[in-house]
């Protein structure tokens, strides 16, 4: 490590010619948890969790709860009420004391996001995390949304496979937001965010998509990961029916001449879901920077 970042991540940095400035953005990471960043989390019905399962598979999940289920509990750990659904690739994981995981509270009312990684303690109520780091990000790129309706019933897993049907190829194509949990092994797992106008992400095959990477915070904590270690988990909410979809599997950049840079990811599982209780959104208002610049 060099000062917040890995190896990968400084490769990056200095590949793409923003290691002063990513140097200045990492001062932002540390391990307490502020008082804003305490109040914040207690208004979050949802939080995206990254992981690996017991057979090495990273995968990024998401939590839903009344607002409060995600609390801080001290100056460097959050706790957490309750666990995923069942059948979700992650259950076996959350509930194993010492899992490695990365945490990610999005609000799409106010386009505010907080990113909390760490080791998983078991409670009596759920589990909890202690810190390693903390930050915020800006919110470019995220699309607003306004919460509408609570739906408590669902099937749960409704389908599990090796590649992309048909209608989950017309899923990823519309969709404007996805999450990605990456890892560095030792360095913990992080989750983190992709948003775009619809089509952003391409289904390049039923067992292969690509996406962009945008101009962001200069960290290139993802991209830094996947340098280190190709293994990566993608969650695709469908924010108007609450169904979502997790892909595990592995993923590389490509640098482009041009300055441009593609993450392709090739799928090895996915699992498709509609549980109960989870939560319906609107439609969105898109982000002001998407579409009109080179991000």
């Amino acid at each position: 490590m060099s000062g917040a970042y890995h190896w990968g991540a400084l490769a990056v940095q200095e590949r793409v010619g923003v290691r002063d400035l990513a140097e200045h953005v990492g001062r932002s990471i540390g391990t307490g948890i502020r008082d804003v960043a305490a109040a914040f989390l207690e208004l979050q019905p949802h939080l995206v969790v990254g992981a690996a399962d017991d057979t090495g598979r990273l995968w990024a999940s998401l939590l839903t709860g009344a607002p409060g289920f995600v609390r801080a509990t001290g100056p460097d750990r959050i706790a957490v009420a309750g666990g995923l659904p069942a059948g979700d690739p992650l259950a076996g994981a959350l509930a194993t004391a010492g899992t490695r995981v990365g945490t990610l509270a999005l609000d799409p009312r106010t386009r505010r996001r907080m990113r909390l990684n760490g080791a998983l303690e078991v409670t009596g109520r759920g589990f909890a995390v202690r810190a390693e780091q903390v930050f915020a990000n800006c919110p470019k790129y995220l699309q607003k949304r306004q919460p509408l309706e609570l739906v408590r019933q669902g099937p749960g897993v409704v389908r599990r496979g090796e590649a992309l049907t048909s209608g989950q190829q017309r899923t990823v194509r519309g969709a404007d937001t996805f999450f990605v949990a990456t890892t560095a092994e030792a360095d913990g797992v992080d989750a983190s965010h992709r948003g775009g106008l619809p089509g952003f992400v391409e289904v390049l095959s039923p067992v292969e998509l690509a996406w962009p990477d945008y101009a962001g915070n200069a960290m290139f904590l993802t991209l830094g990961n996947l340098t280190a270690d190709p293994r990566a988990g993608l969650l695709f909410p469908d924010w108007e029916s609450g169904a979502v979809l997790q892909f595990s599997g592995r993923a590389r950049t490509e640098f482009g001449a041009d300055g441009s840079r593609r993450t392709r990811f090739r799928v090895e599982s996915v699992v498709e879901s509609v549980h109960p209780g989870r939560l319906l959104w609107s439609t969105p208002e898109y982000s002001p920077h998407l579409g009109s610049t080179t991000r």
